[in-house]
């Protein structure tokens, strides 16, 4: 018999496992349609149930305590469980969800995925985009598309892309190597191939110019074609841009990208038959061996 005196409420586990995510009560509440207060509350309900604190609170950020990254995949494990449960007592479409890199989504998934639901048009995918735990698969997700220069060693990974990296702009977008450093310089933050090592590998001496940063390629690309600058590019993101013409590679150089899209697959036993349908598209689409 399960002891359900001890079981917390289902909306405290929600809300864990959202500001977890998150490391934001902030963000959890944006994405579970509540307030701030409401999920800082049930976050206190939560921890004096339990006895233990789950978060440390910074003044403007949060981080797992040892509490809370033991509890975190024992929680989102339970949800997968429902999950799948319902799905087959309701006799639901089949889904395969999906963590995803957002400007892998944006640029090169979505524009193929209409080829993907011709095929199979019974399954739906349910693609999350948000910044999740950088260590490990995510614990919620059938698979998962991540940039990274190393994945991670204990989960089954398989590279997707090798790229160069090099500079676009618009069309009409007046540079050259030598005013270069006088426009406004477009990159993504934390990334190695960005405009300083560019600019290294193309021999032009670095001169401190302005740089515009994102946290994302989906910003600094909308950002280069609108003419605001400058952006370093990869060919997985600028090129469907490129050919239809809305953005133009201004120089030569295009050192290899040390950064790569991976296939991350948790060791559950195998996929099941709607996942492993859309891993051998992905696969396919890439041209590599399904």
């Amino acid at each position: 018999m399960i002891d359900r005196d001890n079981l917390p409420p289902l909306g405290w586990l929600r809300s864990f496992e959202a500001s977890a995510r998150h490391l934001s009560f902030t963000g959890a509440a944006r994405e579970l349609n509540m307030t701030q207060s409401a999920v800082s509350q049930q976050i206190k309900s939560l921890e004096h149930h339990l006895n233990l604190p789950l978060f440390r609170r910074h003044p403007r950020s949060l981080s797992l305590t040892e509490a809370g990254m033991v509890y975190l995949p024992i929680v989102r494990e339970a949800f997968q469980m429902l999950l799948h449960g319902t799905r087959s007592l309701s006799g639901g479409s089949p889904s395969v969800t999906l963590y995803s890199n957002l400007a892998f989504s944006v640029f090169w998934l979505a524009p193929r995925l209409s080829r993907f639901q011709r095929k199979h048009p019974d399954i739906s995918l349910n693609i999350v985009t948000d910044i999740w735990e950088p260590k490990e698969v995510a614990q919620t997700a059938d698979v998962e598309i991540r940039f990274c220069i190393d994945p991670p060693q204990d989960v089954s990974a398989t590279r997707l892309t090798r790229d160069s990296y090099f500079p676009v702009s618009a069309p009409n977008y007046d540079v050259t190597l030598e005013t270069l450093q006088s426009r406004p310089l477009l990159d993504v933050s934390f990334m190695v191939g960005n405009w300083m090592n560019w600019c290294d590998a193309a021999g032009i001496i670095w001169d401190n110019p302005t740089l515009i940063t994102a946290s994302t390629f989906a910003v600094v690309l909308e950002m280069a074609e609108s003419g605001a600058g400058v952006a370093i590019a990869h060919d997985t993101v600028a090129k469907e841009r490129i050919a239809q013409g809305r953005l133009i590679v201004p120089f030569d150089a295009n050192p290899p990208l040390k950064e790569a899209y991976y296939l991350l697959e948790r060791d559950t036993g195998g996929h099941d038959a709607d996942t492993q349908l859309f891993v051998n598209w992905l696969k396919s689409e890439l041209h590599l061996g399904a």
